[in-house]
């Protein structure tokens, strides 16, 4: 049965590496006749999420599979899956699109989908993580349980990579770590319940949706829910504010990126080595240039000119060297 109205529950599904068969063996279980409206976020590459995948998507359920429009209306019945670099948010009883800053390196970001559903559908909301790497979803997950959503991990004994169920499963207290094929019946147990409605968002959730909506930024707003921190935003320059009271250390700047630590290193890491590759191509050409002045005096009988740009590139070539050294000891600890 397909229901064509307001959904009384928002599923929210999220995953990373690993999640393509994962997801699509989910979305097979998802009961047909609950009143949900499901939301997906996959983690790929840009090209790679579209309509191939929601052809894939629709042979294993009779929900209607799409990429949503900004300003859709949710419907029941519905799977929406985040369209490529760009983020998956509900408000307001509508799809948000969001273009902003990507968060935890990742545009769509799980978390971002899950504090909008739990901001705007509080107990109806039901947060599920699958397989992938990292902490992303972590945080999005703890939203929805502050705000009395349901929490669903996928085991990590069998997820193909577990680091994201193991994330959440390490930082708070989930209601389910089921196996994949048993996350169907989980989802229709809840639903047969009585929901709750008298719980409260709490409100650092409601901001953080709304600025990932690009409703609310500045560091009016950021300071709201963090606090100035000694550390800088590797994608803008911009300072970076540790978010209080949330079940993983994370940050955001004020124009809206965010990491959670171990993704802060691992783009603190990608800033370096570019860094360090900038530098050297910028070296590298100023020793071409050092060496053709040095030839075209020395055509012109400019002897004592001439060796004198030869030295300085034999000196760069030196510091050259030297750079190449420290750059490959960078990839190796930050590898």
């Amino acid at each position: 049965m397909i229901f064509e109205k307001k959904p009384e529950f928002i599923i929210a599904i999220g995953a990373s590496a690993g999640g393509l068969n994962a997801v699509t063996e989910l979305i097979s279980q998802i009961p047909e006749d609950i009143n949900a409206a499901v939301f997906v976020v996959l983690h790929m590459s840009k090209v790679g999420v579209g309509s191939f995948l929601i052809h894939r998507l629709q042979k294993y359920t009779n929900y209607r599979c799409s990429l949503p429009e900004d300003g859709e209306k949710i419907e029941a019945g519905h799977i929406y899956l985040a369209p490529p670099d760009e983020h998956l948010l509900v408000a307001n009883g509508a799809v948000v699109i969001g273009r902003g800053p990507a968060e935890n390196r990742w545009r769509p970001s799980i978390d971002v989908l899950f504090r909008s559903a739990a901001a705007n559908y509080g107990s109806r909301a039901i947060g599920i993580i699958l397989t992938g790497y990292l902490n992303d979803g972590t945080s999005g997950m703890a939203a929805i349980k502050k705000s009395g959503g349901h929490c669903i991990v996928q085991d990590p004994n069998e997820a193909e990579y577990p680091d994201m169920p193991l994330s959440v499963i390490e930082n708070m207290e989930v209601d389910y770590c089921v196996k994949l094929a048993d996350i169907g019946a989980i989802i229709r147990k809840i639903s047969n319940k009585e929901v709750n409605d008298s719980n409260t968002v709490p409100p650092e959730v409601i901001r953080e949706a709304e600025i990932a909506q690009n409703v609310a930024t500045g560091m009016e707003v950021v300071s709201q829910v963090a606090e100035r921190s000694v550390f800088s935003c590797p994608d803008c320059g911009g300072g970076l504010w540790g978010v209080k009271e949330d079940v993983i250390s994370r940050y955001r700047c004020a124009i809206g990126h965010a990491y959670s630590e171990e993704d802060l290193s691992i783009k603190q890491s990608e800033s370096i080595e570019a860094t360090l590759w900038v530098a050297l191509r910028m070296m590298e050409e100023r020793k071409s240039l050092l060496k053709k002045i040095s030839g075209d005096q020395s055509a012109k009988g400019f002897a004592r000119m001439s060796d004198s740009h030869k030295e300085r590139a034999a000196d760069l070539e030196k510091h050259i060297d030297k750079l190449k050294e420290l750059l490959f000891s960078a990839q190796k600890a930050t590898g």
